[in-house]
């Protein structure tokens, strides 16, 4: 290895009001090697990674490029370096094709050869082993691919630091096994790669070094082949053994909480199924299969107008007529930051969203009691800083979707829709949540909306796989035979 570093990091710290979310962070990043940042939600990684790609600038500290002090006005200024920033949300012209994209203000010609552009993308997908075409639109591709199109952005500007924050978190298992077989031939490009992770498998067998941040300070620095195992790993990450298991003990199915018929919103095609207090039913398949068009349908938030849809018993016009706020329905959404929070309000107010009736007498809202429940949520669901005046957007990812589903399991549902709710959570939050979902179906029942098979084959009573609109199959947690199935079935082979 290389002992002088591409990216040295000198002493960074970076506030956001009275938020510490980097505290005097030194830290290497050398060619051809891969580095995963770990951490709890709210250690820093984020803010760390985005000081880095020029997204801020940090309070005090300095980043050094090849030897030189280097500061980033903009994420133009930071790419012109070479350093770039692979993001969960991708940020795409869905109208536009995969070369169009890749070209879209990175060129000063008026007039560009659609051949020639083909050809260009082409030529580096199949460098870095990527299997996406030039000319297909955007709007056509799948998670992964969109996903490719971002690195070939990023690779077309000549990029030598790729940033990669949470890339597995949209992906399929074949699709996560795809990314990293093309982060390890930039690898050996030459690249020097940054892996933010909570996935300790994948920072297992894809890293070389591996830095733990802690509270927005660095807290310990090692070579990937000295850690033994994840639980080796988790431990020196959030301070005690964690294992990823809960104890899914069965209960017995009580009265029924949904009911789905004939529903064809979306693109779905015939769906139907239900599900009982007491079970947690998994829905698993590749993003875009009309999972979103099922979660909208079931939530109010789309018309039915072909199919039905019973929630407790209630056709679903009437439920949402005379919804209560309580003992009803609790919607946990995929997007935490768009339709779950108001980015612009304090951790109170977001609380109030969908507990506001419970704490008010005709026209007066005791803020008063609904702070102090908001106070004790904080603590009990060690949302980090412990502070109910904060704006949601001060908070990670992580610790936001803390807050709402401590907002939701408040409301006591008896059907809970939770929609990829570990997504971004740490190790640790993750298993809590697990062992609260499981807690909850005791008075609810909960429709599963997941990514990760590993968290459907844990949690679920019975899991259903959907391709391209199809309820393909459903079947109990034991049927070992279907579970080997899924990967076919969620690619449409079975």
């Amino acid at each position: 290895m290389n002992d002088t570093p591409l990216i040295k990091l000198e002493n960074i710290s970076k506030s956001f009001g009275e938020v510490r979310a980097n505290h005097d962070i030194s830290l290497d990043i050398h060619q051809g090697r891969i580095l995963a940042l770990l951490g709890e939600n709210g250690a820093g990684k984020s803010t760390l990674m985005s000081l880095l790609a020029g997204q801020s600038q940090p309070d005090s500290g300095t980043i050094y490029h090849q030897g030189q002090a280097v500061r980033f006005s903009s994420t133009e200024k930071a790419i012109e370096i070479g350093i770039g920033m692979v993001y969960q949300h991708f940020k795409l012209v869905e109208a536009m094709s995969v070369a169009e994209n890749v070209f879209l203000g990175s060129s000063d010609k008026f007039w560009i050869r659609k051949k020639e552009l083909n050809q260009t993308v082409t030529d580096i997908a199949e460098q870095y082993g990527m299997n996406v075409e030039a000319n297909m639109l955007v709007a056509d591709l799948s998670m992964g691919e969109k996903q490719q199109v971002e690195i070939l952005k990023l690779l077309f500007r000549q990029s030598n630091v790729l940033i990669f924050d949470e890339p597995t978190a949209v992906l399929t298992p074949h699709e996560a096994r795809n990314l990293f077989k093309t982060m390890n031939q930039m690898k050996a490009a030459g690249k020097a790669i940054v892996f933010i992770s909570h996935k300790l498998e994948e920072v297992m067998s894809i890293a070389d070094d591996i830095a733990i941040l802690k509270r927005g300070e660095v807290v310990g620095i090692m070579k990937a082949d000295s850690v033994t195992s994840t639980g080796e790993l988790a431990e020196k990450m959030v301070g005690r053994e964690v294992l990823l298991e809960v104890n899914h003990q069965p209960v017995e199915p009580r009265q029924q909480v949904l009911k789905i018929a004939g529903l064809q919103e979306g693109g779905l095609k015939d769906l139907g199924f239900e599900i009982r207090q007491g079970e947690i039913v998994g829905i698993v398949g590749v993003a875009g299969n009309g999972q979103k068009p099922l979660v909208e349908s079931v939530c109010g938030l789309k018309k039915v107008a072909d199919g039905v849809i019973t929630l407790l018993g209630v056709d679903s016009r009437e439920f949402f007529a005379k919804r209560t706020w309580d003992l009803a329905l609790s919607y946990i959404p995929e997007d935490r930051q768009g339709l779950a929070t108001c980015q612009g309000l304090d951790l109170l107010d977001n609380f109030l969203l969908t507990t506001r009736q419970g704490f008010q007498s005709g026209p007066w809202l005791n803020k008063k009691e609904a702070r102090s429940k908001i106070t004790y949520l904080i603590e009990e669901f060690d949302i980090r800083p412990p502070n109910p005046d904060l704006l949601a957007w001060q908070l990670s990812g992580g610790n936001l979707q803390k807050m709402v589903l401590s907002r939701e399991f408040y409301r006591k549902p008896r059907l809970i829709v939770a929609e990829q709710p570990t997504q971004g959570l740490d190790i640790a939050a993750a298993e809590d949540v697990w062992n609260l979902l499981l807690k909850a179906r005791e008075q609810a029942g909960i429709l599963l909306i997941t990514g990760d098979l590993s968290e459907a084959l844990e949690l679920s009573d019975r899991i259903g796989v959907m391709y391209d609109g199809n309820l393909v199959s459903m079947f109990g947690r034991n049927d070992k035979q279907m579970i080997e199935r899924i990967p076919q079935m969620m690619a449409g082979l079975a």
